[in-house]
């Protein structure tokens, strides 16, 4: 990979430690996202998986320093800046944090919609990105990301650059939010749920863009889903995530075939197998047993205590711990399973 000059020796180009974030609710502090750990190397492709509500995409609003104000943050996130230094980003002020958003971090947020504005046209908004990190003469600016638009498959010819997000559709909508985080070739992209409310045909056509472009610009990827079958085709190594902690994490093709929590084993038995004997009768998923507990209910020890059937007396009272490098595989659990 052709690494920047000006970051080279770094090891990583993301570093989060400690991460918490928490609701401020009258008096109290509810927990969101607990002691979250994980780096991102250069050129990788991270996946974040879980279900709703599990934490993840307040995750990645508060790498882009963008969590509403009910909320607050405690933790390091490190950015690499130059050589063997690095940017805390939870300590940067707002005008710093919008000099990073966007140049050396983009990120594409799941519902097109809304993370585009309604009332300007869309080769506006590409260029409006460039315009402020770019610092390129406008008619510069319109020339780079008309080539933007052209690179996500919304050439000029086709699709006129005054139009508005309303005259596009759901997948084109997408592109158009994908070409604004890709506009200024940020270091580190984050990809929040980009397909969803996209139709089968649309979601693998927009993840194929996603991953070509990932590879021609040689750019990190944060991929969040809560669709395995997307992690496992896109990322390189994946986070597992419930109730706001890792539950389990190392590479994508480790945790598949190893599959050590309970929940994450629980995820895949959820899913259909195709493979299933039609002798066998009508074909049943396996739920995992319970719900996911509410911000206010979540108690000491293991956040999966309350479903799991492994769960024992140590599961009440102490919190399992990561026992390797958070490079390895590794799961948050007193009583791992072995492989299936």
């Amino acid at each position: 990979m052709n690494i920047p000059n000006r970051i080279q020796d770094s090891k990583y180009l993301l570093e989060v430690n400690g991460l918490q974030v928490f609701l401020k609710q009258r008096k109290r502090q509810l927990p969101v996202v607990q002691d979250l750990d994980f780096s991102i190397g250069f050129g990788e492709r991270v996946g974040i998986v879980g279900e709703s509500g599990c934490g993840k995409s307040i995750t990645a609003l508060a790498l882009m320093g963008l969590l509403p104000s009910s909320m607050s943050m405690e933790g390091s996130i490190r950015l690499a800046s130059s050589r063997d230094k690095f940017d805390e980003l939870s300590r940067l002020q707002e005008s710093q944090l919008c000099k990073i958003r966007g140049k050396r971090i983009g990120m594409v947020f799941q519902e097109p919609m809304s993370a585009l504005n309604p009332v300007q046209p869309i080769g506006h908004q590409v260029s409006e990105s460039l315009l402020l990190h770019s610092h390129v003469s406008r008619h510069e600016a319109f020339r780079q990301a008309s080539r933007m638009l052209e690179r996500v498959g919304l050439p000029e010819s086709r699709f006129p650059h005054s139009l508005y997000p309303h005259q596009l559709s759901g997948g084109q909508r997408q592109r158009v939010v994908i070409a604004i985080a890709m506009a200024c070739g940020p270091d580190l992209l984050i990809a929040d749920e980009p397909t969803t409310a996209l139709d089968v045909t649309i979601q693998a056509q927009i993840l194929r863009l996603l991953s070509e472009l990932v590879e021609e610009e040689n750019m990190s990827l944060i991929l969040i889903t809560h669709d395995l079958g997307v992690i496992a085709e896109n990322t390189d190594r994946m986070l597992v995530m419930y109730a706001g902690r890792c539950v389990e994490s190392g590479l994508t093709e480790d945790v598949f075939s190893k599959l050590k929590h309970p929940y994450t084993r629980g995820l895949f038995e959820a899913l259909p197998d195709g493979e299933q004997p039609q002798a066998e009768g009508p074909m049943r998923l396996r739920a995992i047993a319970g719900r996911v507990p509410k911000l206010d209910e979540r108690s000491e020890g293991c956040v999966f205590q309350t479903r799991c059937v492994s769960a024992q007396p140590r599961c009440q009272k102490e919190i399992p711990l990561f026992g390797e490098s958070q490079q390895l595989h590794s799961c948050a659990c007193w009583f791992p399973l072995d492989a299936p």
